[in-house]
């Protein structure tokens, strides 16, 4: 399984963020002075798996890029972080097309393959090469 960079403009959040968590994980990452962490992304409509955190740093930071790792819902399971509330990848799906988020931490993407990590220097997520890089720019399958 292997990451690609694209930019983050074309992932579509699904879920709030906690503005702390952001902030610390934006510290952390400049820190580190490299991307460590994919996003994991629906395959097809881009919306974001897991990573929102990291997307909303990817955001304030300006970058052109961000690994991203592509999956579908045959090889991810989906549950609810809260008690008693069912979340299913249909569900997923109408939130990302109405435009609408669910609360921070509600939805746990649950990966079947550990997923890889990554060491990608900051300065080449700022201004990315797509001949090297391989930027993808697949049209979003919703509209």
């Amino acid at each position: 399984m292997r990451y690609c960079l694209l930019s983050p403009a074309r992932l579509t959040p699904t879920e709030e963020v906690n503005p702390y968590r952001v902030a610390e994980l934006q510290a952390q990452i400049l820190q580190a002075g490299c991307w460590t962490v994919p996003i994991t992304a629906q395959k097809d409509a881009l919306f974001v798996m897991d990573g929102h955190h990291r997307l909303t740093v990817a955001h304030r930071l300006g970058f052109a890029a961000v690994p991203v790792i592509l999956l579908d819902y045959g090889t991810v399971r989906v549950e609810s972080w809260r008690a008693g509330e069912t979340i299913t990848p249909a569900c997923i799906f109408a939130m990302a097309r109405s435009g609408r988020k669910f609360p921070c931490k509600t939805t746990r993407h649950i990966f079947d393959q550990g997923l890889p990590s990554c060491h990608v220097p900051l300065e080449s997520l700022r201004r990315v090469d797509p001949v090297d890089h391989m930027l993808a720019s697949a049209p979003r399958a919703w509209s």
